[in-house]
């Protein structure tokens, strides 16, 4: 769960919670609950950190009714599902779980956390392969590349990694069949594999089959996405990463509160550097991740955690 900081300010300051330790609000990005028998730990997490600060607490019962209480959780922002800008909202993933590359499934490090938020091998694990982002990118498809990616040729490994099986769905057909054909298949499978491509436009088919409408059932699969399959996640891209002139403007899902900036360093792309990514994470109201293609971002009840064999950068 989330809470903004805000409200999350009466929690921390209540006396009855007797935090132990000091930590300015203004470096707080998530609160999460843990309770065990004994006592009751709230983590706290920045994005690049992350402290559990031990809470006393004689019942455990009362931590949770006081942020009942006093704290405005959200499991979160519905704007997601109607297209309206998530940008005022302070929102977080809990509606699956999220492994956010920028050049897929690429390292070692990568695959160990993808390991991480499965509940069974990778060879036990059933995916679907999702294109849909790369119609709308000139440079990705239609053509060879769709078919590398579907086939488990890409450079960008995600469904040749070993999956039990792994299918296909085109979300531009879904509108076309009954909701009866696709849903049960979606509901069944372990792992989502989301291509790079067009970020934008991915998020408007993701609304416009309804997909979208099932992620906050999907508490138990993955979701794995690459570059644009990534950046959909966030509450926009910023105007440079649209490449599609169908949208009316660069927001995306909001499924958490931060940008992803792809190919940060790529040897053949030149622009995409440091200075750059600070001048576009200044066009953007929200924080931002630049993720080289060694590097990704994974997002689970909140917590978010850099994994990472290359070169990677935030700015608040």
């Amino acid at each position: 769960m989330r809470c903004g900081l805000r409200e999350c300010r009466p929690l921390l300051e209540a006396p009855d919670s007797q935090v132990q330790g000091s930590f300015g609000l203004g470096e707080v990005r998530s609160v999460t609950r843990q309770l065990n028998e004994e006592s009751a730990v709230w983590r706290v997490s920045n994005r690049h950190h992350h402290w559990g600060l031990p809470v006393t607490v004689l019942h455990p019962e009362s931590i949770a009714s006081l942020a009942l209480e006093r704290c405005a959780f959200s499991i979160r922002a519905a704007s997601c599902l109607t297209g309206q800008s998530s940008r005022a909202a302070w929102v977080t993933s809990t509606v699956m779980k999220l492994l956010l590359t920028s050049g897929g499934v690429s390292n070692p490090s990568i695959r160990q956390a993808l390991v991480g938020l499965l509940d069974k091998p990778i060879e036990e694990c059933t995916a679907l392969a999702i294109p849909t982002a790369m119609y709308g990118h000139r440079n990705a498809g239609p053509g060879l590349n769709v078919w590398n990616f579907v086939a488990g040729r890409s450079a960008q490994p995600q469904v040749e990694l070993g999956w039990k099986s792994v299918g296909l769905l085109e979300l531009t057909a879904l509108p076309s069949i009954p909701r009866g054909a696709w849903e049960p298949l979606v509901r069944e499978t372990d792992v989502l594999l989301f291509s790079g491509g067009e970020a934008v436009y991915l998020a408007h088919w993701m609304r416009e089959s309804g997909f979208v409408d099932l992620l906050p059932e999907l508490t138990d699969t993955v979701w794995v996405g690459m570059s644009a399959g990534s950046m959909v996640a966030a509450p926009r891209i910023g105007e440079d990463f649209r490449a599609w002139d169908g949208g009316e403007s660069d927001e995306t899902l909001g499924l958490v509160d931060f940008s992803i900036f792809p190919h940060f360093e790529h040897p053949m792309m030149p622009g995409n550097d440091a200075a750059e990514f600070e001048r576009w994470a200044a066009t953007i109201d929200n924080p931002a991740y630049a993720l080289c293609d060694d590097s990704a971002v994974s997002v689970v009840d909140g917590t978010v955690e850099v994994v990472s064999e290359g070169q990677w950068r935030y700015v608040d």
